[in-house]
C-alpha cells in the first residue's frame, strides 16, 4: 500500500524551503513527471476525460506547497483544533466526507513549512495554558501515506513530546508507520486506526489495507508505547450489521495485548446532499445507502445540513456497540458516539 505518485507538482515558493528543495532534487532523479506551478490552490495539468478518470488521476498526484493560512479550524469532538499537515489521501473511500468539500480533482497536498505550522500550534498552546490543548492531524487527510516524503508526522510527534500543555492525535487507515516506532513521544501523541467491518472495507474502502494489516500495525504502535485508539467509522446499519460489528470488536480484542487500555470513537454514517451527488458521479455503481427518506436532517458544526440515522436506530447502534466494547475492553475510554 506504499504511495508512489504518478506526478509531483511543486508550488514555486515551496522550492525556497529546505524540505521543498530536497524533495525537488529527489523527485527530479526519479522516473516521474515533475511540474512547477505558481499556487498549490490552483492546480492544472491533472488529466481526466471524465469525472471518474479525473478523480483517479488526482489520487495519484502529489502537490507540495506552502501553508500560508495559519489560523487553525476547530475540530469537535476529537480535539480543540485541526493541525493542517496534509490534505486528501490516496485512499478512494466511497463514503469520504471530504468529497463534499475538496475540489473535483482531490489531489494529495503536503506542506513544506512544517516548522511554521508547529510554531503556530505553540502559540495556541501558550494562549490556553494551563489547560491542555489537543490538536487533530487527520481532520482533512490521512497523513501516513506521505510521511516517507515529508517526515511531518515525526517532526510533529517530537514537537509535542516536549509540550507540557499540548497533545497531538492522528488517525489512519494505512500501515506504513515503522519510522514512527522509534521516536521518543513521551505519550503525548495518540495514534488511532480507522477500522470497519470486512464487508464495508471490501465494498467501499478502495485502495486501503485490509483489516488484518491495520490491526498488525496497531499492535506495533502499542508495543512502541503510544496511546492507541480505534475509530469505528462510518457505522453503516446494513442487514446483519450487529453481528459484523461485534465480530470487528472481537477481532480487535484478539489481535492486541490484553493489558492495553484503548480509546474508541464511534461515528455513524451521515451524508450531505452535495456529498451524495459527488459520490454518485464518481462511483456510478455505488450501493452506499443514501436514502434521505430513511434519515433525519440536522445541521453540523459548520452550519451545513446533513442526513443522519433516526434517533431510534441511533440508540440501537449505540447500545449494541458501546455495551460490547465495555464488555471486551474493561477500562477503555469511549471518547464519543455520534
Amino acid at each position: 500500500m506504499d504511495f508512489y505518485p504518478d506526478r509531483v507538482i511543486f508550488e514555486q515558493d515551496a522550492l525556497e524551503y529546505p524540505l521543498g528543495k530536497s524533495l525537488w532534487e529527489s523527485f527530479k532523479r526519479a522516473d516521474i513527471e515533475v511540474i512547477v506551478t505558481r499556487s498549490h490552490n490552483r492546480i492544472t495539468g491533472i488529466p481526466g476525460k471524465n469525472p471518474q478518470e479525473a478523480y483517479r488521476e488526482a489520487k495519484r498526484t502529489l502537490v507540495f506547497g506552502v501553508r500560508r493560512t495559519l489560523t487553525f479550524q476547530t475540530c469537535k469532538p476529537s480535539a480543540h483544533y485541526q493541525l493542517p499537515l496534509t490534505t486528501s489521501c490516496p485512499g478512494k473511500c466511497e463514503y469520504c466526507y471530504l468529497l463534499g468539500s475538496l475540489p473535483s480533482k482531490p489531489y494529495i497536498r503536503a506542506y513544506v513549512n512544517i516548522e511554521d505550522i508547529l510554531e503556530k500550534a505553540r502559540d495556541y498552546i501558550v494562549k490556553r495554558q494551563p489547560e491542555v490543548t489537543i490538536f487533530e492531524g487527520s481532520a482533512t487527510s490521512d497523513p501516513v501515506p506521505v510521511e516517507k516524503y515529508t517526515g511531518a508526522l515525526a517532526k510533529t510527534i517530537l514537537f509535542f513530546a516536549i509540550q507540557d500543555f499540548g497533545r497531538f492525535r492522528f488517525a489512519t487507515k494505512f500501515t506504513e508507520i515503522d519510522s514512527l516506532l522509534i521516536l521518543k513521544h513521551n505519550g503525548n501523541t495518540t495514534v488511532r486506526f480507522s477500522v470497519n467491518t470486512t464487508r464495508i472495507i471490501k465494498s467501499f474502502e478502495h485502495g486501503t489495507p485490509k483489516l488484518e494489516q491495520r490491526l498488525k500495525a496497531a499492535r506495533k504502535v502499542i508495543e512502541a508505547g503510544y496511546p492507541t485508539g480505534f475509530i469505528i467509522a462510518p457505522i453503516i446499519a446494513y442487514p446483519g450489521w450487529e453481528t459484523d460489528y461485534i465480530d470487528l470488536l472481537k477481532a480487535i480484542r484478539e489481535s492486541l495485548p490484553e493489558s492495553q487500555v484503548l480509546s474508541f470513537e464511534f461515528i455513524t454514517h451521515r451524508f450531505t446532499v452535495r456529498a451524495k451527488n459527488r459520490i454518485k458521479t464518481l462511483f456510478p455503481n455505488t450501493v452506499l445507502p443514501m436514502n434521505e427518506e430513511n434519515r433525519k436532517f440536522k445541521f453540523g458544526q459548520f452550519g451545513y445540513g446533513k442526513y443522519v440515522y433516526a434517533p431510534q436506530l441511533m440508540h440501537r447502534l449505540k447500545e449494541a456497540l458501546v455495551s460490547k466494547t465495555e464488555e471486551l475492553f474493561p477500562g477503555a475510554k469511549i471518547d464519543y458516539f455520534v
